[in-house]
């Protein structure tokens, strides 16, 4: 049987690990801001707004234009709304949560993967450093 056969040790144990996630009240109210956020037009569209023109003015920067201060404090101003924005906050707070849980989650799993056994505390911080989770991991 293969490891990524339907009822190997390693897919039983990731569809635990599912469940927990799924059934964790934390991560219901991410899922919920996020929902939340998807339903209210006004904050999507503020979000896309101050999206796009962080994207502009930061191509506009690398391609050697210098930004006026007027284009700095209109887009400041247009972030500073959109952080003040509760279903916008809470959608980019719960994001960002989600993210670092996906990439924790990934980090253990990769290690585990690269050096063959859990991975300790102790490889774990190192490898936050910058150190290398082993040999051809792609992490540094």
């Amino acid at each position: 049987m293969t490891l990524l056969a339907e009822k190997s040790s390693v897919m039983e144990k990731t569809r635990e690990l599912c469940a927990a996630i799924a059934a964790d009240e934390h991560f219901a109210q991410l899922q919920k801001d996020v929902e939340r956020f998807l339903e209210d037009d006004a904050a999507r569209l503020m979000y896309q707004t101050v999206h796009q023109r962080g994207e502009e003015l930061h191509h506009k920067q690398h391609s050697g234009v210098k930004l006026s201060p007027t284009e700095i404090r209109e887009f400041e101003a247009a972030r500073d709304e959109l952080m003040n924005n509760e279903v916008a906050s809470a959608f980019l707070d719960a994001q960002d949560e989600l993210e670092n849980l996906q990439k924790t989650i990934g980090k253990y799993v990769n290690m585990t993967l690269e050096l063959g056994h859990v991975p300790t505390d102790k490889e774990i911080a190192e490898s936050q450093k910058g150190g290398s989770c082993g040999s051809g991991c792609g992490c540094h």
